[in-house]
């Protein structure tokens, strides 16, 4: 959720690209070219550089992209979608943003597409992520071309020296005992990383997650708010005291770069967040690679909560070139692409966690064999329909499916940053939040 979100979430650890048009070449003039808006993570850094010696060069459309940073670009997708202005025919979209798009017209949907492309294999997308891009309507409206989940990563030679077994499923309230336990158990290392740091798609992903298998929710299905409900009280002040008593230092401040860095450096023996943040645990310069485990979201009432994110392709309902425009996405979200970037890149660059096939490469198994099992498990196990115990007036796990919730989402997590600073209390936090949610519930209720 960068939108820390999640599918973003590396950008913000990693170098980032300025804006880049006109890569392509190699064939084709203006008639047989499609625009691209992107966001400029390294795995769509990858898709760039191989963009014109593959797809370019075996089907002779040029892609002219034009890559952002992720706040950016999802302001600029939003201008030229909205207006249907139509000057980019592809643009990388979120699970969040499909399901809104789609009911405002802006996309192509892409079922007959799907249909008569018979190398696609819309059957090997895995079902939380075809799910998460399919609107109400039934039909799909975006290809992913990576998603993630969350789960829970630990040092495990930490809990091995003070004798604890993680479960493979634990529950929260096993997860703080255990955080209470290696608190100090090397110098200067803290129980437990939990984001702190204000933002719709900082500290609400995973604060929402635990809301969801306390048994709370945003809003009921016929759009009662219940922020300051018991259940989602009891979550919140949870969340709230594990990070002040056992958490990492400057948790108000600490967002995934933050506890990515803690994680590191052995500041923290335990971190729950995205399961793409394995990977850069697990990578080759790591200081703890072979000192982790990994288990699944932990869980109270569910049986599972888990996260769902993907950054994934839609096409401008204003394209002219809608055909070209499926051949690049078709391209993108395939198993050829994941292939190629194999071959070219290595397998621990494979833009993963998007189809069943993956994880049965031997390669990819080799490359994230610690922690690919447990992300396919988590990214399976997602319900971005029924991510609790009661239904729900939109889809999303760690968010609210409609408009409003970035601006909602933001604002609540910055009272409930402060609970965590010690400024205000998780009470009043909550009834605070209570009166802004209860305001965009008016407006639902009413339609």
């Amino acid at each position: 959720m960068k939108s820390l979100r999640y599918g973003g979430l590396l950008a913000a650890v990693l170098l980032a690209t300025t804006a880049c048009a006109g890569a392509g070449g190699g064939g084709g003039g203006a008639g047989n070219s499609i625009n691209v808006l992107m966001v400029n993570n390294p795995q769509m850094q990858d898709l760039q550089k191989l963009t014109a010696d593959n797809f370019t060069k075996d089907t002779g459309i040029t892609v002219n992209f034009t890559v952002l940073p992720e706040n950016d670009v999802r302001d600029k997708i939003s201008q030229d979608f909205s207006s249907q202005a139509g000057q980019y025919d592809v643009a990388t979209i979120s699970n969040y943003e499909t399901p809104i798009y789609a009911k405002n017209g802006w996309l192509t949907p892409l079922d007959d597409h799907v249909a008569k492309d018979s190398g696609f294999d819309q059957d090997d997308v895995l079902e939380p992520i075809r799910q998460s891009l399919t609107a109400a309507d039934g039909k799909v409206y975006a290809q992913p071309f990576y998603g993630e989940s969350s789960f829970l990563m630990y040092r495990k030679d930490v809990l091995d020296a003070k004798g604890l077994t993680m479960p493979e499923k634990p529950t929260w309230q096993q997860v703080a005992e255990i955080a209470a336990r290696v608190d100090g158990a090397q110098p200067g290392m803290k129980g437990i990383c939990l984001r702190g740091q204000p933002g719709w798609g900082q500290l609400m992903a995973p604060l929402t997650t635990v809301v969801n298998t306390f048994g709370g929710t945003w809003f009921t299905k016929d759009w009662q708010a219940r922020l300051n409900a018991p259940e989602f009280k009891e979550a919140t002040k949870f969340y709230v005291d594990l990070v002040r008593a056992h958490g990492e230092a400057g948790a108000p401040q600490a967002g995934f770069a933050e506890c990515l860095n803690n994680m590191t450096q052995g500041k923290v023996a335990m971190w729950y967040d995205a399961t793409v943040a394995a990977g850069l645990l697990e990578a080759d310069d790591s200081p703890v690679k072979g000192k982790l485990g990994f288990a699944q979201a932990p869980v109270v009432k569910t049986d599972s909560s888990a996260w769902l994110y993907t950054w994934a392709f839609g096409i401008q309902k204003a394209s002219k070139k809608a055909d070209n425009a499926w051949k690049f996405v078709s391209w993108a979200s395939g198993k050829g692409y994941e292939e190629l970037v194999g071959r070219t890149l290595g397998w621990s660059k494979l833009p993963d966690g998007k189809r069943k096939s993956t994880y049965q490469r031997p390669e990819y198994l080799a490359a994230g064999g610690s922690f690919a099992e447990q992300a396919e498990a988590a990214i399976a196990g997602a319900k971005p329909t029924d991510p609790g115990v009661q239904e729900r007036p939109a889809s999303g796990i760690q968010f609210v499916g409609i408009p409003e919730f970035t601006d909602l989402g933001t604002q609540v997590s910055q009272k409930i940053s402060a609970a965590i600073a010690g400024s205000t209390t998780v009470d009043a936090a909550l009834d605070e939040s209570q009166a802004l949610a209860e305001t965009v519930a008016e407006k639902y209720r009413g339609k």
